[in-house]
């Protein structure tokens, strides 16, 4: 049986850390009674959230992992993620958002557009995901949903309007006006259950027939029988309204805006109305394969249960009973005991387990169909993998994955602890892409690596909980990178007679500096000089010479290597003496090519009460920042800089001292800048040491 996919909503929760997302979640659950009673993100109760089901979450009162959940409203079914706020775990929502059909960006009535909103905004417009935005904490002091709304607009370059007015504000708020069926909505009943319609409050008519009139104006411009039932005046029907909004909203040219307070259980109701109205379905979005059997052509997936299946494997966890894969159902169906075939592996798998997941709970399924977000038991495959039927080799665009910035050394304290620390990363790697984690040969230390303190911090605390692993950790160290700053060439010959037949190889060229990228090369190679087939030999050479530089021993990026002269020995020559030889003619241009450090800069916003200002700016000063710009609202300021990630290092602890506890930060990383020539000689001299002592 067909599905009717008009019926299916795929949405995400987003927004800056400490907006509401998972106090709204909660309330969503509730209202569409998957829970019966409500509980608090860091209640006194000591229950905590739904969707805040591990112990760390419970404890620190943040989302680490995304969590999935479904239920029903009216006769929609809508798959919900929730989603980390911290930047530190980006890839939770970077995941998120490439399985899912529109989100819901929340917003503190307060706070307004944060970094982090910035950093989601971005993230929902790479992977063309519509948006409602919901402006939450309405009931706070200092709330202003029209200043939200202008700074969506402003910052985030959003044609955001408000579908609603709020009754009131900070502990006056009651309602909000609804300015499509132009009538007041109370929320009545212990946790606000009851939505009791209501006449437009007298003092409010005025305002709410103006904010009425500009959002026609602006939203006429998708629908020409709006546009002329406006010019011709009198009653215009909900429903043309409402179908012009969800028009502009799936073309992703316009953003409604709706009002609330989750903690106060006003305004979740009316969201949901708008999820099941503006939100596109998953036949409303376009997404498309790679046909790996014709060259990645692309082609389009149909959402259609009947076509053979297609579906991407988005989130790895290692639960209680194994390994739990998250998967997104884009074509065809799944059964209980069907066989899929992984396109990137090329292994078939049998499914066993199908379960639909209610954060930390889950229900046994037998099938499922396209558009569906469900999780597959005991199954051996990666992040990012795609599944398909038998006889059909396609591949799903995988998510954009950003580079560690900050990494630790971690010293497991005796034999039992090793054991433990190393189940612990074979999990940790495969279910977060961008925690990393190697040997260094030099010092036979184990190193991790991640997007900041907090994210490697979660895991080591994880190690220790979860598998009784007791680690000693070293100094934070910060990826570093290597780069060069001039075109020098090479001529480097690579040669080596011992007995029987010997290596030869000759690469001529340059090395020059990349505006963008991480590394190229050119064959400029005419004649034949080089022979086809050692062409690629000396690529892998280039490369092999970019894992570590010569200043401070950091990877290499942003060069173009250029071989166009060279020479071969038709009996010594071999794939391992070319590459030998480009490295030796990476290393004997590199020297020349005048190389100097990159260290990563990160995009730093500090938000505090203004008395304490001068104090942060100074202190920002002082950590080698630049200070970008300063905003302020009311008594409330916000500095943005970028500062080296060397130095950012234990600042939580300077800030909370130096203004009394009353500001925070957040940090993102932002690029790569040369280091200033003292800092480049100190981590010269400490290379070399290290080489010395080693």
């Amino acid at each position: 049986m067909q599905r009717d996919l008009s019926k299916v909503r795929n949405i995400g929760i987003s927004a800056h850390i400490d907006s509401g997302k998972t106090t709204l979640t909660e309330r969503i659950l509730f209202y569409t009674q998957r829970i019966h009673a409500i509980h608090e993100v860091r209640g006194k109760d000591g229950v905590g959230a739904k969707m805040d089901s591990m112990e760390l979450e419970k404890e620190r009162g943040i989302t680490i992992q995304s969590a999935a959940t479904y239920c029903t409203w009216k006769d929609i079914d809508i798959n919900i993620i929730d989603t980390p706020g911290h930047v530190d775990f980006t890839i939770e929502v970077e995941r998120a958002l490439r399985v899912l059909d529109g989100a819901i960006l929340v917003l503190c009535s307060v706070g307004g557009v944060q970094s982090q909103s910035i950093t989601v905004s971005r993230q929902m417009a790479r992977y063309n995901v519509p948006r409602i935005a919901f402006i939450n904490k309405c009931d706070r002091t200092g709330a202003n949903p029209q200043r939200v709304t202008r700074q969506l607009r402003e910052k985030l370059g959003l044609n955001a309007h408000l579908l609603q007015l709020p009754i009131g504000l900070e502990g006056d708020f009651t309602g909000v006006v609804d300015l499509i069926s132009m009538k007041a909505l109370y929320f009545d009943g212990d946790s606000g259950e009851n939505v009791r319609e209501d006449e437009i409050p007298p003092e409010m008519m005025e305002e709410a027939e103006t904010r009425r009139e500009e959002l026609l104006e602006e939203i006429s411009m998708f629908s020409e029988e709006l546009m002329e039932a406006v010019l011709e005046g009198g009653d215009i029907d909900n429903g043309l309204i409402m179908a012009a909004v969800r028009k502009g909203t799936l073309a992703l040219e316009f953003t409604p805006v709706l009002v609330g307070s989750a903690y106060k259980n006003k305004g979740i109701q009316p969201l949901l109305d708008a999820v099941e109205s503006y939100l596109p379905c998953p036949t409303d979005v376009t997404n498309y394969a790679l046909d790996l059997d014709r060259e990645e052509t692309e082609f389009k997936v149909t959402n259609d249960s009947k076509e053979p299946l297609i579906m991407l494997a988005f989130k790895l966890e290692d639960g209680r009973y194994g390994q739990l894969t998250y998967v997104r159902t884009y074509q065809g169906a799944l059964n209980k005991g069907d066989t899929v075939f992984n396109s990137r592996t090329g292994k078939k798998v049998k499914i066993g387990r199908l379960v639909r997941m209610h954060a930390d709970e889950m229900e046994e399924i037998d099938g499922c169909g396209s558009g569906d977000i469900v999780a597959l038991f005991g199954i051996d495959c990666a992040s990012g993998d795609t599944f398909t039927a038998d006889g059909i080799s396609a591949s799903m665009t995988s998510m954009q994955v950003p580079e560690p910035v900050i990494s630790l050394a971690v010293l497991p304290t005796d034999n039992k602890a090793q054991t433990n620390m190393s189940k612990a990363l074979n999990r940790f790697t495969k279910e977060d892409p961008t925690f990393r984690t190697y040997v260094d040969h030099e010092t036979g230390e184990t190193i991790i690596s991640g997007m900041g303190e907090l994210h490697l911090d979660v895991y080591i605390e994880r190690m220790k909980r979860e598998y009784k692993a007791e680690v000693e950790v070293g100094a934070p160290q910060v990826a570093y990178r290597e780069t060069i700053s001039s075109r020098a060439d090479f001529d480097y010959t690579h040669k080596k007679q011992t007995g029987g037949s010997g290596q030869f190889g000759r690469v001529a060229g340059y090395l020059e500096p990349l505006d963008e990228g991480e590394y190229e090369f050119v064959d400029q190679i005419v004649g034949g000089a080089i022979p086809r087939e050692f062409i690629s030999s000396c690529d892998k050479g280039f490369q092999k010479s970019l894992e570590k530089g010569t200043l401070c021993g950091a990877a290499v990026t942003g060069v173009r290597a250029v071989i166009n002269d060279g020479a071969a020995h038709s009996v010594d020559s071999s794939d391992v003496a070319f590459q030998l030889a480009a490295v030796g003619g990476f290393k004997e241009a590199y020297t020349r090519a005048r190389p100097v450090i990159m260290e990563p800069i990160m995009k730093v916003a500090v938000e505090g009460p203004t008395e304490f200002q001068g104090g942060v700016m100074g202190s920002l000063n002082q950590r080698r920042g630049m200070i970008i710009g300063t905003t302020e609202e009311g008594n409330y300021t916000v500095v943005e800089a970028e500062v080296p990630l060397s130095e950012m290092f234990g600042y939580s602890t300077t800030l909370r001292s130096l203004t009394q506890g009353k500001a925070e930060f957040t940090m993102e990383f932002a690029t790569f800048k040369q280091v200033p020539k003292s800092v480049s000689e100190e981590l010269i001299k400490k290379y070399q040491d290290e080489k010395k002592n080693n």
